[in-house]
């Protein structure tokens, strides 16, 4: 009987192993074939096509990505910037319900009022232009609809017509966005603004 570690078996002769394994060289053909010749080329044709489209996409992919992180650092402010200008513009509603014959004539605490309110103004203004917020005062500038909003029309002979003649709310704008709209009166009845303008 053979041993299974291949010994020799009771009788002395060595014992059979199974076929012995025989490794065949990979041959060549000597004369390739004109046709696969071409088709290997057409192979490499598609793979550098397909190689060269993926580039392209990664290249528009990091370029959209890196606008769009830009974007969201310029523009990610915009809610609650519309929210604090309320704020500013109540700031200035409390300093334009004081005329300026009662602020001359006040005594020293109002001054003092005043005064607090016009800092604390000014500090939030400053606060929206670090972020990239500012504000926009189009008077006498010509009538534009994408960053201004009409309100009325007043007759005005001496004013071009089309240019703003009162601004009735500041507009703001994020970047190169508006976030806010200025709310104007527009003249009419004046000549024509000139087309330079």
């Amino acid at each position: 009987m053979a041993d299974p570690n291949g010994q020799k078996d009771n009788q002395g002769k060595p014992a059979q192993d199974a076929e012995p394994v025989v490794s065949k060289p990979y041959i060549m053909p000597d004369d390739p074939e004109e046709g696969s010749v071409e088709a290997l080329a057409k192979e490499a044709a598609d793979a550098r096509d397909k190689m060269l489209r993926t580039l392209a996409e990664m290249e528009n992919l990091r370029k959209r990505t890196a606008r769009e992180v830009s974007d969201a650092r310029t523009y990610g402010i915009s809610g609650f910037a519309r929210d604090v200008l309320d704020i500013a513009d109540n700031l200035q509603r409390a300093l334009d319900a004081v005329p300026a014959e009662a602020r001359a004539a006040a005594d020293p605490g109002l001054k003092a009022l005043i005064e607090g309110v016009e800092l604390t103004e000014r500090s939030l203004h400053n606060a929206l232009e670090k972020n990239g917020v500012r504000k926009f005062d189009p008077a006498g500038e010509k009538f534009d609809p994408n960053v201004h909003q009409a309100m009325y029309e007043i007759p005005d002979p001496s004013v071009p017509a089309g240019t703003i003649a009162q601004v009735i709310q500041s507009g703001y704008m994020i970047g190169d966005r508006i976030l806010r709209p200025a709310l104007v009166g527009v003249a009419k009845g004046g000549a024509k603004a000139a087309a330079s303008e």
